[in-house]
């Protein structure tokens, strides 16, 4: 982290599913040292009930980093809120966006839209618990309830009744029935005037948008509306484009030397990783996007995700996959 620099959300990575784990997290801060990392969602009955071990280990270069969490019940939350505290976290964050009918079966999610007094409780519940900021992530909308006024009334409740002063917007509708969640990052059209306009009725607030948004200029051009920009499948495809975050965003002079050296600085956290026993794939899965674009690629993704290569393999596998992209194979005629 830069001395000079508060840490802010002004680039963060959104928190995606099977995604955002802690071996993909350390990765993406050996490329970036100040965008804001989030956790995979995490159920508040895992944490209180489950492996916590399992659901919160970090590695402290993470921070600045947040626990996004599942649920609707405000004691556990409130519990859950002081744990991250506890472990270290610089942010707890609920999640009020997820559209997959297993989150609305469990009552929380996109679906606690609908009832602002439940979100606004849950969330008091979390900043009377603990000290580090309580925020929340959602839609601008549910289902056919598509008017700016629901997404300004939602927000302006919350805010009032909770005090939360951050706010996430996926600036998609959320579509509960009918639409997967893939669907759902891509069906329902992006409205990103909706956040603007928040932004503008509530300049107080700090509003940080999501969806859709991958390239540099499109973010900087983002910067000049909202206090924030949230990436998420373009930072997990696309990792290098987290090389220019630092200097674009934070006024850092910092930056990877190159791919290799970024992955190079990686080899002592791997090692141990596999001296405990963490097969090489929970990391390699991680990294198979680091040379999109460029000549060799897909040798490089070839080698780190074959099974047979991967068994049993440790380091020199991705010796041997960087040595590849320094003699890249021949493009195709």
């Amino acid at each position: 982290m830069t001395a000079a620099v508060k840490p802010s959300r002004r680039f963060s990575i959104a928190p995606m599913l099977d995604w955002t784990d802690r071996f993909y997290r350390r990765f993406a801060r050996e490329l970036s040292r100040d965008a804001w990392l989030y956790t995979e969602m995490v159920n508040t009955g895992a944490i209180l009930h489950g492996d916590k071990m399992r659901h919160l280990r970090f590695d402290n270069v993470e921070n600045p980093l947040a626990l996004q969490l599942g649920g609707s019940d405000p004691a556990d939350l409130a519990k859950c809120a002081k744990i991250a505290e506890d472990w270290g976290y610089d942010e707890v964050n609920l999640n009020v966006g997820c559209p997959s009918e297993r989150v609305q079966s469990g009552s929380f999610g996109a679906c606690l839209m609908l009832e602002p007094r439940l979100v606004s409780d849950c969330l008091k519940a979390m900043r009377d618990a603990c000290t580090i900021d309580v925020t929340v992530k959602h839609r601008i909308g549910i289902d056919a309830l598509e008017d700016y006024e629901f997404l300004r009334d939602f927000v302006g409740h919350v805010h009032t009744a909770a005090g939360v002063t951050t706010f996430i917007v996926h600036a998609r509708n959320a579509i509960l029935k009918g639409l997967s969640p893939k669907e759902n990052r891509d069906i329902p059209p992006l409205k990103y005037d909706y956040v603007h306009r928040l932004k503008r009725d509530f300049p107080q607030l700090e509003i940080i948008i999501n969806g859709g948004i991958a390239v540099h200029d499109d973010i900087a051009a983002q910067l000049e509306h909202v206090d924030g920009v949230m990436v998420g499948r373009e930072a997990y495809h696309n990792p290098w484009m987290l090389a220019d975050v630092d200097a674009r965003y934070y006024g850092s002079d910092w930056r990877p030397e190159s791919r290799e050296a970024a992955m190079r600085a990686l080899r002592p956290f791997v090692e141990a990783e596999l001296k405990a026993g963490t097969p090489l794939r929970f990391f390699t899965r991680h990294v198979l996007g680091l040379y999109q674009g460029e000549r060799g690629a897909r040798g490089w993704r070839r080698t780190l995700s074959d099974a047979k290569l991967l068994k049993d393999a440790s380091w020199p596998l991705i010796e041997a996959a960087m040595a590849q992209m320094q003699s890249p194979e021949p493009s195709p005629a």
